[in-house]
């Protein structure tokens, strides 16, 4: 028997208490400080956005500091108080608490809770980060664009509350479990990383075997960009079955179907065009400008996305997409306005090294193993990563499982 089964069975065998989070903390909203307001060295303030972005589930040290005149103002977390996001325009965020485990009060920003307790601050994080808390959440937070839950319905979130020793238990036990998980997630992120500059090193020696260079713009038949069709006319969306890509898609990858399609009638009334198979896409706008794929079927695209068709006579489109993956960097060197923004010439002004057509043929073929090989690692190693990850947190919220006094 495990000494927390011993715990359980000495100081709680029927069962577990379970309150409110209202019956066992009081939670009161956040100051008013603002990101502009930092200092090099100040009082300790923790923002909203740092929670989700900046820190792990347990902290005693800030990243940020406010200046003693500002924090006269402010709203502060006691040592051992839980701070949450309440707000964020994705659900997954609201709600992410850490414990602040340092040796004195806190400055905290607005958009945040601050729940003073009388659990355990280690075991009231760990539950709310669970399975338990998460379905909860979803029944409290409200809003669309902009996602929030308010002290008043987080005081209706029923948790279990053993006994002390037990709370510490299960915390000791889940810290043991969160560190061997990180320190294995880590090392196969190490592995991730090596195997994929290895077959970046390659790529680029074997692109860089010719003085001979020519621009896109010399080995196309055509290019076009596409556009996208009014959201609001169902006429153009509604049963549509033709493939419709969008830029997010757009990962040095190869298309074979997309997420959204349009219909026949859109293609025929807006400035959507069919494009064929086996052209290199480069994406023009935004974050994504400059990453580039290449389409297995006939598509359509919006109009971020310009859309080369290779002539086979002078390039194979794979080469061709293998150099301009190659060139990334040099594309968003490109870029320019607040967007980061590219245009066709800037792309068709691309020059790429261009060897004979067999010798073309040669490097594909050791790309497309290298690549094949690279991607078998990827895709075990980032499902072996998830799989540690659903396993921490099977066990995580099996942990905090009690069966329920007097029920």
């Amino acid at each position: 028997m495990s000494r927390l089964d011993e715990l359980i069975a000495e100081m709680c065998p029927d069962g577990v208490e379970y309150k409110t989070l209202g019956e066992v903390a009081t939670i009161s909203r956040g100051g008013n400080f603002q990101k502009k307001d930092y200092v090099e060295n100040g009082v300790p303030c923790i923002h909203y956005g740092q929670i989700y972005t900046r820190y792990g589930l347990f902290v005693d040290e800030t990243i940020s500091f406010i200046s003693d005149e500002k924090a006269k103002k402010q709203k502060f977390a006691k040592p051992n108080d839980v701070i949450m996001a309440v707000t964020s325009e994705n659900v997954e965020d609201v709600c992410s608490s850490i414990a602040w485990l340092g040796n004195e009060d806190v400055a905290v920003s607005g958009h945040t809770a601050i729940i003073h307790h009388t659990l355990d601050p280690k075991f009231m994080v760990y539950f709310l980060r669970s399975r338990h808390f998460y379905k909860q959440k979803l029944k409290l937070v409200h809003g669309t664009k902009v996602i929030e839950v308010t002290p008043d319905h987080l005081a209706r979130v029923v948790l279990p509350v053993p006994p002390l020793e037990v709370q510490r238990e299960i915390v000791r036990i889940l810290d043991n479990f969160t560190e061997l998980t990180a320190e294995l997630t880590a090392e196969l992120t190490a592995e991730l990383t090596a195997r994929k500059k290895q077959y970046e090193y390659y790529r680029n020696e074997l692109l860089s075997r010719t003085d001979n260079k020519v621009s896109l713009s010399d080995i196309e038949l055509n290019h076009c960009s596409g556009a996208t069709p009014k959201k609001g006319n169902k006429a153009f969306y509604e049963k549509g079955n033709v493939p419709w890509l969008r830029t997010q898609e757009v990962v040095f990858n190869e298309i074979y179907e997309t997420e959204c399609s349009i219909t026949e009638y859109a293609v025929e009334k807006t400035g959507t065009k069919w494009i064929p198979s086996n052209c290199v896409i480069v994406a023009i706008s935004g974050a994504s400008a400059g990453r580039c794929a290449i389409n297995k079927i006939p598509l359509t695209t919006n109009q971020h996305c310009l859309n080369i068709e290779i002539d086979k006579k002078k390039a194979l489109y794979k080469y061709v997409f293998y150099c301009v993956s190659n060139q990334f960097d040099e594309l968003v060197e490109k870029r320019e306005g607040a967007r980061g923004d590219l245009n066709a010439s800037r792309i068709l002004g691309l020059k790429i090294p261009l060897p004979s057509l067999s010798e073309q043929k040669k490097i594909v073929d050791v790309l497309d193993k290298l690549n094949n090989l690279t991607n078998d690692i990827s895709s075990g190693l980032p499902a072996e990563i998830a799989a540690r990850q659903k396993q921490y947190e099977y066990y995580r919220d099996k942990l905090l499982s009690f069966k329920e006094l007097n029920a």
